[in-house]
């Protein structure tokens, strides 16, 4: 039987004096630094002689676009054509989707489910269809559906290509990740205003932004699959003769089957997660109708059409899903091919067609509007505020804006500049290497450079508070469904409902119960970053080494000291990997919070794309890339120091 390891005494002196030298060495720093930066420019803000001024360059630029746009050939005989076949292309599946009717797609949809996954999925299937047609959401279904196929078949065209070449070549591999990097962190809201000024408003600009937005993931699962094919078969396929395109296609292609539908089902869950913030540059459908429900403050209407999404988000993702895993043959019905599902959907389009029953019938579709906004006042009525004892919701969403993100706020933007990077060099340096040290102060002062310090500091101020909420959320119910199979059966579909669920759909509920303002920006993002953090935390307590675990039983340890001793030191990295996803998530969130009060970079993004000012979009964009890499390189430890320090 295995024994229970612990550090020995030596062991964590060794880390601390580490730790505390690197400290040393900060605080030497600070004090030869300080006396200069005061008497220079006073500490606080970011100095404006430090400061670049962007506005004018990007002025010029975006007036030379809107100059040229109707007569440059660029523009005339590449851009153009570019869009118009994008509008050919999603006008011919919109076409497609409306000659099959709605029992045509229910059929087709079911089939494919049933051919992938098995009777379960097709039933689940069909019922997500009925579920959008009988919601009143049918054709702006269908318009959404037009859009993401469309989008998802370029996008993994340009990832599968971009893939291929980080797989095959190193020095590729190494110039696209920074790229990648940008296309992950960026916020769609920043590079829609770009793709607008080349293409204007409408569905070619709402398919490009969600390309450029989709395709990362299926360029890096790509990329992993080839490199990680087996060695032994290339070098059994090589001794054959096999030349390299050979090579490529009837090894490391096959090889990376898995990894190559795994990028397919993230690029559509990246797809779809665009189709409400697309909407907000002409994309139509299923997202427009949530955007101008949630700029009404109709919740009733937003979630009529928020759930059809949700729908798609879970079916598309269920199928995808089961076709990578490639694991329920024995549930599968091996005797149907995809020629025999497009048959019986041709035949069930025709008979509806001859029976007249192409629209879904009106009389078959169920309002939840109205319902749901008299609930909605009720709990606004009720719950909003006055609530003996608790308090209501309002009052809650005031006290964490004036006990938590206000402090939090003025804390940063108190502090002097210099001091603020320190911080994050002192951070960075204990969890990674000095490198990482140097790419995360230099991120950060990137944000000074640009002019746009406080901003910043007030969405960061507004991350960490989330980041706080959502780690102690999350670990608490990860250990919860860790240590309880009841639990983590009980959690798995509110999960995957909030996974699955696009961002904007969070808002809807977040304003009708608190408002406008931060803290309900806070709590959209605690919502959306939440199930990766439980599914994280879980998944790395259960895989803790058993034998670990028998010898601490067998010590007589409890279940608390098994916890708290054994377990969560062993799952240590997939704890800070934890943190990690929640930091990158809640970020995503909080820029879309902009839109609902909380102001800052998320604002910033925002107006710049209502007003068409490419300089504030675009530097506030910037701003943000530079804050997740910052928080990326702050929260995640390298490799290099994993292996140093084993």
């Amino acid at each position: 039987m295995a024994t229970l390891t612990v550090p020995t005494p030596r062991t964590v002196p060794v880390l601390k004096s580490r730790a505390a030298a690197k400290l040393l060495l900060l605080a030497l720093a600070a004090a030869v630094l300080v006396p200069p930066l005061n008497s220079h420019w006073g500490g606080g803000a970011w100095p404006h002689a430090l400061t670049v001024d962007l506005s004018k360059p990007l002025a010029s630029a975006s007036d030379w676009v809107i100059d040229n746009r109707d007569s440059h050939p660029l523009f005339l005989y590449f851009f153009g054509y570019i869009s118009n076949a994008v509008v050919l292309s999603v006008r011919a599946v919109y076409l497609t989707l409306l000659a099959a009717g709605w029992t045509g797609v229910t059929a087709f949809g079911a089939l494919v489910a049933w051919r992938v996954a098995g009777v379960r999925l097709a039933a689940g299937t069909a019922l997500a269809f009925l579920t959008c047609g009988a919601l009143g959401m049918w054709v702006p279904t269908m318009q959404t559906l037009a859009l993401m196929v469309v989008a998802v078949l370029a996008s993994v065209a340009v990832g599968a290509v971009l893939g291929l070449a980080a797989g095959l070549s190193d020095r590729l591999n190494r110039a696209l990740r920074p790229v990648l990097d940008t296309m992950q962190v960026l916020p769609a809201f920043a590079y829609l205003l770009p793709v607008v000024l080349v293409f204007g408003i409408g569905v070619p600009a709402a398919v490009l932004a969600t390309v450029v937005y989709a395709a990362p993931p299926m360029a890096r699962l790509t990329a992993l699959g080839l490199r990680g094919a087996d060695p032994e078969v290339l070098e059994a396929v090589e001794s054959l003769g096999a030349t390299a395109p050979q090579r490529l296609l009837t090894a490391r292609i096959p090889l990376a089957r898995k990894e190559l539908l795994l990028g397919l089902n993230q690029t559509i869950m990246m797809a779809l997660s665009m189709a409400v913030i697309a909407s907000v540059i002409g994309a139509g459908g299923l997202g427009d109708r949530v955007y101008q429900a949630l700029a009404s403050v109709d919740v009733g209407a937003a979630l009529a059409a928020g759930i059809p999404l949700v729908l798609l988000a879970v079916v598309l993702d269920r199928v995808t899903a089961a076709a990578a895993d490639g694991t329920r043959a024995g549930d599968r019905p091996r005797t149907i091919g995809w020629p025999y599902a497009l048959a019986v959907t041709v035949a069930v389009a025709l008979g509806a067609r001859l029976l007249g029953r192409l629209d879904w019938p009106a009389g078959w579709t169920l309002g939840i509007a109205e319902p749901v906004n008299r609930a909605v006042d009720w709990m606004t009525a009720h719950l909003y505020s006055g609530v003996p004892v608790v308090g209501g919701t309002a009052d809650w969403a005031g006290h964490f804006t004036t006990w938590i993100l206000d402090p939090v706020r003025s804390g940063l933007q108190w502090l002097p500049w210099w001091a603020v990077l320190l911080v994050v060099a002192a951070l960075a340096w204990l969890i990674g290497t000095w490198r990482t040290a140097l790419t995360a102060v230099l991120a950060m002062a990137a944000i000074g450079v640009l002019g746009v310090w406080e901003p910043s500091l007030d969405t960061l101020s507004q991350v960490l508070a989330a980041v706080a909420v959502t780690l102690v959320l999350g670990f608490a119910a990860g250990i919860a469904a860790a240590r309880s199979d009841r639990v983590e059966r009980a959690l798995r579909p509110v999960l995957d409902v909030f996974q699955t669920m696009p961002q904007f759909v969070y808002l809807i509920p977040v304003v009708a119960l608190f408002g406008v303002g931060r803290a309900p920006a806070v709590a959209a993002a605690v919502v959306y970053a939440l199930p990766a953090v439980v599914r994280i935390t879980a998944q790395g307590l259960r895989q803790v080494d058993p034998a670990a675990l028998e010898s601490a039983r067998s010590l007589g340890a409890s279940g608390r000291q098994q916890l708290w001793q054994v377990q969560l030191p062993l799952a240590k990295r997939s704890l800070l990997l934890a943190v990690n996803q929640g930091v990158v998530l809640v970020l995503a969130v909080v820029i879309i919070g902009g839109l609902v009060g909380g102001g800052a970079l998320g604002y910033d993004v925002a107006f710049g794309l209502a007003q068409g000012d490419l300089a504030t979009g675009l530097v506030a964009g910037a701003a943000i890339v530079c804050l997740g890499l910052m928080l990326d390189r702050v929260t995640q430890p390298t490799e290099r120091h994993a292996k140093k320090g084993a």
